[in-house]
């Protein structure tokens, strides 16, 4: 889906006769990473109904996993953190927990992205994907900046380098 957004920002900046730029940001396991009790605080700042938080958590507690090895199962062990491996629910609570934290960045109030019929443009994100983009490196680099302090400033969210290795690329 990103690809497809990406390959239109691109035959729109050629109509335009715009460059651009592009940071990828690859938050390495980061559906692992998800604090669940900040991911239910997140999801009741941005409107989500109780009894839907509710039903979500009720999902995610008490899990339990045993690794399968050569030599035979592990012993039993309890999950407390991260989105549940193969929920078709997981892209979305991630795509909730990072829009927190794009919104505590203030990024839609930003100037710098991609200008398109009329309309900035300056992130592109599905499950832990993330594109920023800005007509110049400057502002490029700024937008990064702000994604970080909008991530410090939800807390402990256990994304990022402090607690989950990332690989992050920019592109001219």
């Amino acid at each position: 889906m990103e690809i497809l957004n990406l390959r239109w920002l691109t035959g729109k900046a050629r109509e335009y006769q715009k460059g651009f730029y592009l940071c990828f940001i690859d938050y390495i396991k980061a559906f692992d990473c998800v604090d669940h009790e900040k991911l239910w605080s997140v999801l009741l700042k941005m409107g989500v109904p109780k009894h839907l938080i509710v039903l979500m958590k009720n999902l995610h507690t008490n899990q339990q996993s045993s690794v399968k090895t050569e030599y035979g199962n592990t012993k039993w062990f309890n999950i407390g953190k991260g989105a549940r491996q193969d929920c078709i629910l997981s892209p979305y609570l991630f795509n909730l927990y990072a829009e927190h934290i794009m919104r505590k960045a203030g990024i839609y109030e930003i100037a710098g992205g991609i200008k398109i019929d009329g309309r900035n443009i300056n992130n592109l994100r599905y499950a832990d994907d993330t594109t920023i983009m800005a007509e110049a490196a400057d502002d490029l680099q700024y937008l990064l900046r702000k994604v970080e302090e909008g991530r410090a400033k939800v807390g402990r969210t256990k994304i990022g380098r402090e607690f989950c290795n990332r690989r992050t690329k920019a592109f001219p």
